[in-house]
């Protein structure tokens, strides 16, 4: 049996700089996990601490007391399942439209839609609070899921990826058997656009779970904070916790490194689909 080759040393370089990268990116992470587990005098010892402490719980407890911490979980839960779930919905209902049906003004009304992809996010701010009040909305929830469910990204990425996964002969012969179009919608497109309903899922989840602005415009009571806003409660310009605000950030990171250890792969042949035939 002949012996295998050795790897040409531009692998090996190229595999050391992907390591270098690595430990760059996760080294932040590493600290944030580590000072979570320490109280405020270590965090500010010099040197600081490398290895993990035992003040977690006591971190913790401390969140419980100063902020609505895990009341705020919740809520950020809801705000970010919400907004999922009808990002989902809208963007495939517009994507699936835009890719597969003929009506007048299509060229200009993706046009349209596509522009607004160019505005500056803080150009919405006063506008976006102006509609909240006038429906009523400041203070509740739902003015954090709702406006922003069926946006550019989406409807774009559903209607790529629709052009390139779903046959136009397939929902031809459906409509000829008989089906309607919810059912058509629902039975063949639905599951055709799975991959890429997973990535816009996971990047919709993490989007509303790390929004800041948006809570920071319309709610008012603490008891409706999600978990970003509700961790600016504990920062002050004398007695700020930064063991507990440290590990409220840890606990707050923890479901996205889920995620995304589970959906990466998903996440990254959702945006590849179509890009190359």
């Amino acid at each position: 049996m002949s012996p295998r080759p050795a790897l040409p040393s531009s692998r090996w370089l190229a595999y050391a700089l992907v390591g270098a990268g690595a430990l760059l990116m996760l080294a932040p992470f590493y600290v944030m996990f580590v000072f979570a587990t320490q109280s405020r005098t270590d965090i500010f010892s010099v040197p600081p601490p490398l290895w993990f402490g035992d003040d977690l719980l006591a971190n913790l407890r401390l969140l419980g007391e100063r902020i609505p911490f895990w009341r705020s979980v919740g809520w950020s839960l809801y705000v970010a399942l919400m907004s999922t779930a009808l990002t989902l919905l809208f963007c495939a209902m517009g994507g699936y439209a835009f890719a597969m049906f003929e009506f007048r003004f299509k060229r200009p009304l993706f046009a349209l839609v596509l522009g607004t992809m160019l505005l500056p996010s803080f150009m919405s701010m006063i506008p976006s609070f102006m509609v909240m009040d006038l429906l009523g909305w400041i203070d509740e929830p739902r003015a954090l899921y709702l406006p922003g469910a069926a946006n550019a990204f989406g409807i774009f990425l559903m209607r790529q990826y629709a052009r390139s996964a779903v046959p136009k002969e397939l929902i031809e012969a459906a409509r000829m058997d008989g089906c309607g179009e919810l059912g058509i919608f629902v039975r063949i497109v639905l599951p055709l656009l799975k991959p890429a309903l997973g990535t816009l899922g996971l990047i919709a989840f993490i989007g509303s779970w790390n929004n800041f602005v948006g809570p920071l415009i319309v709610l008012r009571s603490p008891e409706h904070f999600t978990l970003p806003l509700a961790l600016r409660l504990l920062q002050n310009p004398v007695d700020t916790e930064w063991g507990a605000l440290i590990a409220g950030a840890a606990v707050a990171t923890l479901p996205l490194i889920a995620l995304f250890m589970l959906a990466s792969r998903q996440l990254i042949a959702g945006l590849t689909a179509g890009a190359v035939k």
